[in-house]
């Protein structure tokens, strides 16, 4: 079963645990800290090692989150640890993440740019963005820089990218000539 399969269906199982409990916003808090928490590369391979046991897992389970995150939270995480399911605790993350955000009708849109954007720009793409019927009910905007760009801007978000940078007009315009059967004829005279 691939990976995609199995943290959906484990984030699924989460979801609604959490929704029946009347926990989804306190369950979706811990996840977003657990995920961050991830990113500490020696937890990160402890959850992805094979040699280190479930017993000695969940014992670091215990003395890193026991008060800190809700008792459904931490039963979730051992209950994939005693699975063996512990290495894609990552996955299951972005999933719960990801479905959270299809009940609660949020877009995630990413805003690349070549130069930082004002926040009254952010403000105007968000209106824009919220206004259209390409976007779901809320809107929430990540932001990056890309200077390669030279200027313009990529707009992404579910399957769909929009390409208003410079240089991606400068590579279309390149393809276009390089096509030209005119030009071609011209230069070879």
């Amino acid at each position: 079963m691939s990976v995609y399969r199995v943290a959906s269906r484990y984030a699924k199982s989460l979801i609604e645990l959490a929704q029946e409990q009347n926990k989804l916003e306190l369950i979706l808090g811990d996840i977003k800290s657990f995920k961050d928490i991830l990113n500490n590369r020696d937890l990160y391979m402890l959850f992805k090692s094979p040699i280190v046991h479930a017993d000695k897992k969940q014992k670091i389970i215990s003395k890193i989150f026991e008060g800190k995150y809700d008792e459904l939270t931490i039963a979730f995480i051992r209950i994939l640890i005693a699975k063996g399911r512990e290495e894609y605790l990552p996955e299951v993350a972005d999933q719960f993440i990801h479905q959270y955000k299809v009940i609660k009708h949020i877009s995630t849109v990413k805003v690349i740019t070549a130069s930082p954007l004002s926040e009254a720009m952010i403000k105007k793409i968000h209106d824009q963005l919220q206004n259209s019927n390409a976007t779901d009910l809320k809107v929430e905007i990540t932001t990056e820089v890309r200077p390669n760009l030279i200027g313009g801007f990529i707009i992404q978000f579910d399957d769909k990218v929009y390409d208003a940078s410079i240089s991606h007009k400068l590579e279309k315009l390149k393809k276009d000539f390089e096509g030209n059967i005119y030009v071609s004829q011209i230069r070879s005279n």
